[in-house]
């Protein structure tokens, strides 16, 4: 968490607080208790594993669940509840952990796999991330109801091994499976709480590191160590409390100066502080792309190639960068795949660079032009944004832009998190202010975004030539093919103008020097608490 995880760098950022002690919730770590506090940007729509997109539901769900693998303590692939895995051409088996249990105690079995994939891609659950299952035999067949959900290709073979068939080959097979819609989900407590099923922290089944002890809606959130987790003995925390939730980051900044809190995240208004007071200041690259997405259903002006290119034009990624966000670290965006996406043996964008947009009034204008003859009087776009005030300050230099070099009118639609993302699935918008983080180490995490069958596609752009070199993508073995196929995507991209990249955010925070361990994560949940403890 893509995620939408998606998730809007510091908006997003967790930060860490200490449980409580003294008055009110106490100081900002516990070395006795093994004990911390998080503050969260906003609440997790939900914690129900096959529904989740946003990066807080990923957060917490890395911590409170687990899949087949996961990813270590230094960030890289390593066995979850799978004790070993192989990798075929025609599918994969997975040999999983006897020790595996849930916090009920009740056995983690292959079954509970094979139930939590069927549900993922049966048309009637609507998940929106039922496509990362489609390399899984028959699993696009089953999404569109074309097939029952048990022709999907896997199968439990014992309790403890998995076999998986594959639609075609799928050589990143293995990191998919730490993705949380690939977690496990026990059938007995889905079917005992039906549509309330992960609403609130009694009515749902951990087999991670940590359980959901409390969860008052809005208010807070606590996650306690499982005692019953395989690998319990590596786990050193206790207790993760979570009692404040903002989107506000100088709210945060105030906590953390009171040692309230142990990591706040930082933007331009509190970095010179910060620095002034001498806190040792991090900076944490999250490889995730902000981007406009025009949407492109009948009836929008945006679905008009000739305005989506006028407004292309004048929208300059370096300047929104420079001038309006004013953070170190952060880049301008210039293509589908960021900046540090690794692809084959080195970065993608080295091998392969973004293909350029001219910008210039002159020709933005003459699209502008091409536009109002193809489309008479064209209203006020609506620009649907989140509502904190760094998404607030974008918005209004897009707003300025549009207005000044184009003479065109947009309408700010400013709403929280939930109902931003409400808003995009239901088409609600004329462009939207969106972003998205890497599920998995593939560029094909950012690739297949835009793929006609991906409901994260908001903007519901549809090519047959982008779709076949998604499914290059998808199937090839061949590094050299899947690359020349990941350079076709961004090309088509730029010339449809499916989105208009902005930039490439990074996290700059400050962290409590007794709190060591905490792992910043691009893949499988960040802030990544598992490993860290608190020093005495």
């Amino acid at each position: 968490m893509r995620n939408q995880r998606i998730f809007r760098g510091w908006q997003f950022l967790l930060v860490v607080l200490l449980a409580s002690v003294g008055p009110l919730w106490g100081k900002a770590v516990d070395a006795q208790q093994q004990s911390i506090t998080l503050s969260l940007a906003t609440e997790p729509p939900t914690l129900d594993s096959t529904l989740a997109t946003d990066q807080i539901g990923s957060f917490l769900l890395s911590h409170l669940m687990e899949g087949l693998t996961q990813y270590g303590a230094d960030g890289s692939l390593a066995p979850g509840i799978a004790e070993r895995w192989e990798v075929r051409a025609d599918g994969a088996t997975f040999w999983l952990r006897s020790d595996a249990r849930w916090s009920d105690g009740k056995l983690v079995t292959a079954q509970d796999f094979v139930y939590a994939w069927q549900r993922a891609v049966k048309p009637e659950t609507a998940s929106q991330y039922a496509f990362i299952l489609f390399p899984i035999k028959n699993a696009e067949a089953v999404n569109r109801g074309d097939m029952p959900e048990g022709a999907l290709g896997v199968e439990a073979a014992g309790a403890h091994r998995l076999e998986v068939r594959f639609e075609q080959p799928c050589p990143y097979f293995d990191k998919l499976t730490a993705f949380m819609t690939y977690y496990p989900v026990r059938r007995d407590v889905v079917e005992q709480w039906g549509r309330a099923y992960a609403a609130d922290a009694d009515k749902m089944m951990f087999n991670g590191p940590f359980v959901l002890s409390r969860w008052v809606h809005g208010a807070h959130l606590e996650l306690i160590k499982n005692p019953r987790y395989w690998n319990a003995d590596a786990i050193s925390l206790q207790r993760i409390s979570m009692p404040y939730i903002t989107t506000d980051p100088g709210t945060h900044y105030n906590l953390f100066k009171d040692n309230r809190i142990a990591l706040s995240p930082l933007d331009a208004s509190t970095l010179q502080d910060a620095v002034g007071r001498g806190y040792e200041t991090h900076l944490f690259e999250f490889g995730t792309l902000y981007f406009l997405e025009p949407n492109m259903r009948p009836g929008r002006p945006t679905r008009n190639l000739a305005l989506r290119r006028a407004i292309q034009h004048v929208l300059k990624p370096s300047l929104l960068v420079h001038k309006v966000l004013g953070l170190p670290g952060i880049k301008p965006a210039y293509s589908l795949f960021p900046s540090t996406m690794r692809a084959g043996s080195g970065v993608f964008s080295e091998q392969f660079p973004p293909p350029q947009v001219h910008y210039s009034l002159t020709k933005a204008r003459a699209y502008m032009a091409q536009a109002k003859r193809e489309l008479g009087d064209i209203p006020p776009l609506t620009l649907l944004v989140g509502d904190s005030p760094r998404a607030v300050n974008e918005a209004e230099f897009y707003q300025y832009v549009l207005k000044q070099a184009l003479g065109l009118e947009t309408k700010l639609d400013q709403q929280t998190f939930k109902q931003r993302i409400a808003k995009m699935q239901q088409g609600d918008f004329d462009i939207a202010a969106a972003g998205w983080g890497p599920d998995f180490d593939d560029p094909i995490t950012f690739g297949d975004l835009f793929a006609s069958w991906n409901e994260n596609n908001r903007g519901r752009f549809s090519d047959s030539r982008y779709d076949g070199w998604v499914r290059t993508a998808q199937q090839s073995l061949d590094p050299d093919v899947r690359l020349e196929a990941f350079d076709q995507m961004q090309h088509i991209i730029n010339e449809q103008v499916v989105i208009i990249p902005t930039y490439e955010n990074v996290g700059l925070y400050v962290q409590h020097p007794k709190l060591i361990g905490v792992r910043r994560s691009i893949f499988g949940g960040d802030p990544n608490y598992r490993y860290a403890r608190v020093l005495k």
